[in-house]
């Protein structure tokens, strides 16, 4: 069950690793993010702007909203400790 404590877990994760990141890291993970929603794309159909925005302007999530935002997040983490030199580094605190 995702719930608002483990999106702000994921949030600062990936605030800290993107301020430990260089310039080319970050642009690395955009292009890898940016691959895995053409793959997406490829095969589901595009997924609407409108409804993405709306996710990430609620104010209170609803229970699917939130997975979805944890889930957005995780990848995020994910895609940047694998161009961050293969790993977390020592400079992040892992979530557990």
């Amino acid at each position: 069950m995702a719930d608002m404590k483990l999106f702000r877990q994921y949030i600062d994760l990936a605030d800290q690793m993107i301020a430990n990141s260089t310039k080319d890291n970050i642009a690395e993970a955009a292009r890898m993010l940016a691959m895995n929603l053409a793959h997406y794309q490829s095969k589901f159909g595009d997924m609407p702007l409108e409804e993405t925005l709306a996710v990430l302007n609620a104010d209170r999530p609803n229970e699917s909203q939130l997975h979805l935002l944890v889930s957005g997040m995780e990848n995020l983490v994910g895609v940047l400790s694998m161009v961050r030199e293969g790993g977390l580094g020592d400079d992040v605190e892992v979530i557990h």
